[in-house]
């Protein structure tokens, strides 16, 4: 990226050296997102973020009645918000769609389903490929399933870069060749006409080395992670446990303590963890998420959600149960809701 910065620093779409090398190394970048993603690289749109894919996937197809989940993450239920028909369906208790209540939900007018690879929170793997069967349009948020598991054949599929320890800031949009995908905003014909606006040659440049980087399987921490802590702390449960998972995330409740609590006091331990979404901090309500899988307003509210990295080792990983015992012993006594 600092080369791309300093040393092909041209506008892509112009005709001079400068812009053609940098154009060499956009469409460079573009066939390593698209090997990554298993697709081709005229099929391959960069936007700003999985926010912005989202967007262009489910705006972009002009949709008459689209069908999606409860736990979808807010940049695909706020965008089918602004929409007039839409079906919301519900998740099982361990956090995964019923491929028939998809089915119950079309209508003759469904030409969009938008279901999550991987939920964001509960780390749970969606059956997207079982959707294909209808013969409807699907598109899949894939930006928690790329670099950790296989990914759906979605017609569109959304992914950003810094989920995969590339730059925030850019993302992408798979669109199968002859999806009736068309552009929400208007400028220049950039992006083969789908998206305009100059591309960011060093953000793809960024995108592109983040998924050349090996990729690693911490599903054995993920484990020790979550045996330790359930062997070691009463009443402590997994969600999602029943449910089949990435490896890099899970989510515990811990009955009688407030995760905002937690969260500080792991903390100030040296951990970063969350209550929720990182994109939803500050929120009063509780995790759509949680709730839409059965738990109450108050087990939502003392759920933490733990992610684990490539550079994360054992040592860490028991260092950070240490602390949440510690942690929840403390705040357990200060807590009126627990006896």
């Amino acid at each position: 990226m600092s080369a791309a910065w300093s040393e092909t620093f041209g506008n892509a779409s112009s005709i001079h050296q400068e812009g053609q090398r940098a154009k060499q190394l956009l469409e460079d970048s573009r066939r390593a997102v698209a090997a990554a993603a298993g697709a081709k690289p005229e099929e391959i749109v960069f936007t700003s973020g999985g926010t912005e894919a989202n967007n262009l996937a489910i705006f972009g197809l002009k949709p008459r009645h689209v069908i999606t989940t409860a736990i979808e993450h807010p940049a695909v239920l706020n965008v089918c918000q602004q929409l007039p028909n839409v079906t919301v369906v519900r998740v099982s208790g361990s956090g995964v769609v019923d491929p028939a209540d998809i089915r119950a939900a079309l209508r003759p007018e469904t030409d969009l389903i938008s279901v999550m690879a991987v939920n964001n929170e509960l780390g749970t793997i969606q059956p997207v490929d079982e959707l294909l069967q209808f013969g409807v349009t699907v598109h899949s948020d894939c930006v928690q399933a790329l670099g950790k598991t296989a990914l759906p054949n979605a017609h569109l599929r959304s992914f950003s870069a810094h989920k995969i320890y590339g730059p925030k800031g850019i993302g992408a949009l798979y669109a199968r060749k002859g999806a009736p995908l068309h552009k929400i905003t208007f400028g220049g014909r950039h992006e083969r006409d789908r998206r305009p606006g100059t591309e960011s040659v060093p953000m793809a440049a960024g995108f592109a080395e983040a998924c050349r980087l090996p990729k690693s399987d911490v599903g054995t921490l993920r484990d020790r992670l979550e045996l330790s802590i359930l062997d070691r702390v009463p009443d402590a449960h997994v969600n999602g446990a029943g449910a089949p998972r990435v490896s890099n995330t899970t989510n515990i409740r811990f009955d009688g303590i407030e995760g905002e609590a937690m969260v500080i006091a792991l903390d100030l331990a040296g951990f970063a963890v969350s209550s929720g979404a990182a994109c939803s901090s500050g929120a009063v309500e509780p995790s759509h998420v949680l709730t839409a899988i059965g738990l109450s307003k108050e087990q939502a509210r003392s759920s933490i959600r733990f992610s684990l990295g490539a550079s994360n080792t054992e040592e860490q990983v028991d260092a950070l149960v240490e602390a949440v015992v510690r942690s929840a012993a403390r705040l357990r006594k200060l807590s009126p809701q627990y006896a």
